[in-house]
């Protein structure tokens, strides 16, 4: 049987449904009746609301009602830890009469159209009990109880104050939003008991469970689609107050609502990735030696909920060091709660981490790779356990040699292109490797189809391609000739798209779910009269096959047997299907850590005669297991990379100490990586399948080609300008040796 769909760089499955605009996203699905919800949005960051005044609004043509707190019956809070279900904000809209940001919803307007519901919203007057707002770090208040995270190994701050070297460092990065094209919007459709859900999200399964614990209904009573997701990045993991408010607006008019956020609301109302101020000292000996590791970190949080952007567990795996203790404490200010974005936690966290690790370098002058390598961990030094396949040193060697790191000359502003100064600069890049359990229904049809389906969805990242290319390995049936459905929570269990984890998850059981619908089909050959292979003498019937579609004896070519349609039809089934259940192995978990791996290299050019610095180059080399699909494994690498330049070079939400609000709420004045900003990108995979993880030895890879990006890139900036850069994002008047405002 060829396998040579597995690894191949296949085109997306769902790629023509996209291109040629019939995939239906969350809003473009047409129902009868459907009325549009448009929400008021505080205009104050801290207050008390006194009085809403809808009157005028109820009034207006087309209008069906005005929704706020006192005229609607309350939503419930999710259980979360209780029920494994997670809501975006803990508390529902609507609660109290509580102002806690800028954004928050205080009211929703309902019509018939989406222009009469605008305008209703524009009328609708909140009388507010203004409070001052605290926005800005140093405007918090001092961290609440003990650390929310802490750890420690050794004696850190003894070893620190007897090395012979040391780094003692403060870097910041700003808030980021996650702004996929697709915006947060739900269509919300009762009938009688019974609520559809059409929202955009990367996880049905969650959405039904927390839909059902707000409205306070059975879960059996919801259900939830989402067939295509135009992005995420973390946002759309958990249902946000547009869903709710769908919900509860529907329930209301007795008609289907849909509620879209705008792109201004984009930056408050579902989730971002929060500032972070994190301390970063290093001990080393003379010849580069870690002794000691210590990571302070202070980020806010909302005023409802407690968000751990957990940034301190990389620095406490990915270099071999005995003494380490990190500390993470939280704050409130008056914003939205945040929550993940694209490689939560470890690509914060590696920034401060990568780049002291460059200082130190610089200090001792020391190569950074060699830097590196003297302190690479064999093992996981946080677990005490082996990896379960790590290939770090050969992600450093080949990039250095495809980059051509020898010819580096480590002197800042040593190395002349034209009028442009050459800026070179690496990183190391990790993420945990994870699974979880799915199931999957696999369908072989009398018309020579085959369908696949499970309740996971497809958020961009190609996961409908996987699903047809396992189906196809195992069967031999044409891509074209497989569906995958996805994305209804109706379908059998499958798990939620985050952390890197679907693949590896789906795999086994896309695999297992397959081999049962093809041994039913065999056993069915054999059993039927009419078949060609078909016997009595069970005990002695030839061993069968199927192979490029066809039902064959094992021993022969599969030309010589029948497509497997045909013994589906001699035995008059519509369908067979195979169904399996996979869960993680749990032994492997405990006896081995799972992460990949990765290194980025970066080039960057520095005009000072115009003070223009541009990225020009960029390599990626990523250990992640066997890469399924190299097209969209590489794609996933290359989007990631661009986020990086964004997040080094232009990404920061800027607020209004007076009242909360984005000032910079926009795709003009938010500034993201363009085309023009962006130069050729080059990925390359180091494949070693990971069988401890799953039988196809494949690995998540959406979050680690963030890793590693921003501290490459201001190594380079450094190597280019001599000017450390230590807030992100990067500003020409840090090169030019000009001011900036403070973030914090």
């Amino acid at each position: 049987m060829s396998t040579s769909i597995i690894g191949a760089a296949v085109n997306r499955v769902d790629g023509p449904l996209k291109v040629s605009g019939k995939a239906q996203y969350a809003v473009d699905h047409t129902l009868e009746n459907l009325a549009y919800g448009v929400g008021v949005a505080s205009s104050v960051g801290n207050a008390r609301v006194v009085r809403v005044d809808a009157s005028e609004a109820e009034r207006m043509p087309g209008v069906l009602a005005v929704l706020y707190h006192g005229n609607t019956p309350p939503l419930y809070r999710p259980a979360e830890r209780l029920e494994h279900s997670r809501a975006g904000e803990i508390r529902p809209p609507f609660e109290d009469d509580q102002v806690y940001y800028y954004g928050q919803y205080v009211a929703l307007a309902i019509a018939k159209t989406l222009e009469q519901a605008t305008a209703a919203a524009e009328k609708v007057k909140v009388q507010y009990e203004v409070r001052k707002p605290a926005v800005l770090l140093s405007e918090a208040g001092k961290p609440e109880g003990p650390p929310r995270v802490h750890s420690s190994r050794g004696d850190a701050g003894g070893a620190y104050e007897s090395a012979a070297v040391k780094i003692d460092e403060t870097y910041t990065i700003p808030v980021e939003v996650h702004n996929p094209m697709e915006m947060h919007a739900a269509i919300a459709q009762w009938e009688g008991e019974k609520l559809t859900l059409y929202a955009t999200t990367q996880g049905v399964l969650n959405y039904r469970k927390v839909l059902a614990e707000v409205m306070g209904v059975p879960l059996e009573d919801v259900r939830v689609i989402s067939p295509f997701c135009g992005s995420g990045f973390g946002g759309k993991l958990f249902p946000w107050p547009e869903s709710m408010l769908a919900a509860l607006g529907a329930q209301h008019v007795k008609r289907p609502v849909r509620v879209q956020v705008p792109r201004s609301m984009m930056f408050t109302t579902v989730g971002h990735r929060p500032l972070t101020k994190q301390r970063m000292r290093l001990g080393a000996t003379t010849d580069g030696k870690l002794v000691s590791i210590q990571h302070d970190v202070e980020q806010p949080t909302s005023m409802v909920d407690e968000y751990v952007e957990y940034c301190t567990g990389v620095t406490t795996m990915l270099y071999d060091c005995a003494n380490v203790e990190t500390r993470q404490d939280l704050v409130r200010l008056n914003v939205g709660t945040p929550t993940p974005m694209r490689g939560p936690g470890i690509v914060p966290g590696m920034f401060p981490l990568e780049s002291a690790m460059d200082e130190l370098a610089v200090k001792l002058n020391m190569d950074p790779i060699a830097l590196r390598l003297k302190n690479y961990a064999e093992t996981d030094p946080s677990a005490n356990l082996p990896w379960s396949s790590k290939h770090l040193r050969e992600c450093y060697q080949r990039g250095a040699e495809k980059f051509g790191w020898a010819k580096r000359n480590p002197k800042a502003g040593s190395m002349r292109q034209g009028d442009e100064i050459l800026g070179w600069g690496m990183s190391t890049s990790t993420w945990h490797a994870g699974r979880g359990g799915a199931t999957v229904r696999v369908r072989l049809n009398a018309d020579g189809t085959a369908r696949a389906s499970c309740a996971t969805q497809d958020i961009g990242t190609g996961t409908y391609t996987i699903f047809a290319q396992v189906v196809s390995e195992k069967t031999g049936i044409v891509l074209d000739k497989i569906q995958v459905v996805l994305g209804d929570s109706t379908l059998p269990p499958g798990p939620m798209s985050g952390g890197s984890t679907v693949t590896a998850t789906v795999l086994p059981a896309i695999a297992k779910a397959a081999d049962q619908a093809v041994q039913r089909l065999l056993e069915a050959a054999a059993m039927t009269p009419g078949s060609p292979f078909f016997t009595e003498d069970r005990a002695n019937a030839p061993k069968l096959a199927m192979t490029s579609g066809w039902v064959h004896e094992a021993d022969k070519p599969y030309n010589s047997g029948v497509p497997f349609d045909e013994i589906l039809i001699a035995r008059r089934l519509a369908a067979l299907d195979g169904e399996a259940t996979t869960e993680p192995d749990r032994a492997a978990q405990e006896h081995y850590s799972f992460h990949s791996f990765g290194a980025q290299f970066m080039e960057v050019a520095w005009d000072p005669g115009i003070a223009r610095l541009r990225v020009t180059r960029a390599l990626t080399v990523i250990d992640a297991g066997k890469i399924i699909n190299k097209k969209a494994g590489t794609n996933q690498i290359l989007g990631a990379v661009a986020m990086g330049i964004g997040m080094a070079m232009f990404e920061e939400a800027i607020y209004d100490p007076r009242t909360g609000k984005p000032i910079n709420n926009n795709f003009a004045d938010y500034l993201v990586a363009t085309n023009a900003d962006v130069p050729r990108l080059e990925c390359d995979f180091i494949e070693y399948p990971d069988y401890y993880l799953n039988e196809y030895g494949a690995r998540g890879i959406g979050e680690i080609g963030l890793a590693g990006v921003a501290p490459a890139l201001t190594m380079a900036i450094y190597h280019a300008t001599g000017v450390r850069v230590r807030t992100l994002p990067f500003r020409v008047e840090d090169a030019i040796g000009g001011e900036r405002a403070t973030i914090v």
